[in-house]
């Protein structure tokens, strides 16, 4: 022979153990991979292959691994046999693997042999062994291939394009009838050489029935994605705006919807209160803020709006927050923050603790409410009955009604503070306990002042001689405030200094008895101690 090709060499290796043990090469070749060892000559015949032709894949590995070259030149013997080529000895030019998938996993994972690929491989047909798996990578080491055929499989993933670039003579490609991911082969230089016929039913190409279907699903789906996401978005902020980011929400508006959630659809165990015009419920909004809803019926209230765009600008620690309003055809209401306590008349009704010192605390920030409102809102009206100022746990009142507009003078507005002052310290109610209301309860008052007044004040009060001075000075402060008629009506500023000196001094008083009660408790113990 003029040249010596890369394969025959290669299976020139074959031919110092062929003629020792190839007559026994009748076990599998994963047998003879276990069992066979390398010859003594091994090495020399390696550099001998290596001096004829420096192309071959070993020569240019470093280091060299003798044992790995030995097991490929097996597996390369097997099959070359299995694949049915004339001549082994000589040549190599092709692996047949078509319709063998018994065999054919089995030799694609041999990488040791496809890392060093006989140079004379030029045909790879592996077709119709329904193989599941990922792309053979390893079979693009053979980078002198004319022809590859994978079709008739169940290969799937990503086919590697990019490995596919070594392969320059690589003229026929059949990957068809597989499930490979769809890839834009199409925009690849190495593939434009390849017809349609190559990636058939292969998930390659883009499928033209498939596309029409994605193109539908996209000119149709969309629009209706955007109409269904626009009346979602329209609904929230119509109806949940509670759902929007705050940013987005209209600030103190609430919705029939959000009331209705917040009180578990109007639940009777969420209903507080009701009367002709108005019922009270309980809710939690979806913040977790708890709220007192007051839902009004009919023509009730027809300033609603104008009202509460007024009363939630109001910032005082002595007034109920209002939080919002809802204003629909079908429902009106005031939120407002939830008070946990229980409203003034039924804590002087009901309550045994009531002492002098704790009335004086909630008479003085009613006070300071009252100074608010006129110094920063004077156009604003407040209800002082007792039903109508709510106790936090602490016992920190708020007003909790007001009426935008009120045009009561100065006079009637310390009048209503005297009558609530009066009845905090006798604590009788002058519409129900009284035929002539408000008159007879003063009426009643200034036959007992100031000579008998141990008879009308609260006898829940407990007053020592020091508290009962006072509450004898703040049941005149009372009437004085109830006197209409004449000049002796104090400002409301002056009421405001008198009841926060008293109730610093009922504060001090209280400091020093309970000293000298501990002072005494003290004492007691070290003569029980002495003895």
């Amino acid at each position: 022979m003029a040249s010596i090709s890369a394969t025959s060499l290669l299976l020139l290796l074959l031919l110092p153990i062929s003629a020792s043990i190839y007559t026994t090469l009748a076990a599998s070749v994963i047998e003879d991979l276990k069992n066979l060892k390398p010859p003594h000559d091994f090495n020399s015949t390696i550099m001998k292959n290596c001096h004829h032709n420096p192309s071959i894949r070993y020569c240019s590995s470093s280091p060299v691994d003798l044992h790995e070259i030995f097991k490929s030149t097996i597996v390369a013997s097997r099959l070359c046999n299995e694949s049915k080529n004339p001549n082994c000895v000589e040549s190599f030019p092709k692996i047949d693997l078509q319709n063998r998938p018994k065999i054919a996993p089995l030799y694609l994972s041999f990488n040791f042999f496809w890392k060093y690929c006989p140079l004379s491989i030029l045909t790879i047909d592996v077709s119709n062994n329904s193989l599941e798996s990922n792309f053979p990578i390893d079979v693009l080491q053979c980078t002198q291939l004319q022809a590859l055929d994978l079709s008739h499989n169940d290969l799937y993933g990503d086919v590697p394009i990019e490995s596919f670039s070594p392969l320059a003579n690589l003229t026929s490609l059949n990957l068809s009838y597989n499930h490979f991911s769809e890839s834009k082969i199409s925009d690849a230089l190495f593939f434009k050489r390849f017809n349609s016929s190559s990636f058939l039913h292969s998930g390659l190409l883009p499928h033209k029935k498939k596309f029409r279907i994605k193109a539908v699903i996209l000119l149709v789906g969309f629009p209706i994605f955007v109409i269904l996401m626009v009346c979602c978005l329209g609904w929230l902020c119509f109806q949940r705006p509670d759902f929007l980011p705050r940013m987005l929400r209209r600030k103190y508006r609430f919705t029939p919807a959000m009331l209705k959630a917040a009180t578990n659809g109007f639940s009777r165990r969420n209903l507080k209160g009701k009367s002709e015009a108005v019922d009270i419920y309980r809710g939690t909004l979806r913040d977790d803020t708890e709220v007192r809803i007051e839902i009004y019926r009919g023509e009730n209230h027809p300033n609603l709006i104008e009202e509460c765009k007024v009363l939630v600008r109001l910032r005082h620690k002595n007034l109920v927050s209002v939080l919002g309003w809802c204003n629909n055809r079908r429902l009106r209401a005031i939120v407002t923050e939830w008070m946990e306590g229980e409203n003034l008349e039924m804590w002087l009704l009901e309550s045994n603790n009531t002492p002098w010192n704790h009335r004086l605390k909630i008479l003085t920030g009613v006070v300071e409410g009252m100074c608010y409102l006129q110094e920063e809102w004077p156009e604003v009206g407040y209800d002082l009955r007792t039903s109508s100022i709510l106790l936090s746990n602490n016992l920190e009142p708020r007003i909790s009604r007001f009426k935008i507009g009120d045009q009561s003078c100065r006079s009637r507005k310390m009048y209503k503070l005297g009558v609530l002052l009066l009845e905090m310290l006798i604590n009788r109610r002058p519409q129900e306990d009284f035929e002539t209301g408000e008159a007879g309860f003063l009426e009643y008052i200034r036959m007992h002042y100031p000579g008998n007044l141990q008879k009308v004040i609260d006898q829940k009060l407990e007053l020592t001689q020091n508290t009962f001075d006072q509450a004898e000075q703040a049941i005149g402060l009372g009437l004085m405030c109830t006197d209409v008629s004449s000049n002796q009506q104090l400002s409301l500023g002056q009421v405001f200094d008198i009841m926060s000196r008293a109730y610093q001094s009922c504060r001090v008083l209280a400091s020093h008895s309970h000293e000298r009660i501990h002072a005494e408790r003290g004492r007691g113990h070290k003569r029980m101690q002495s003895r």
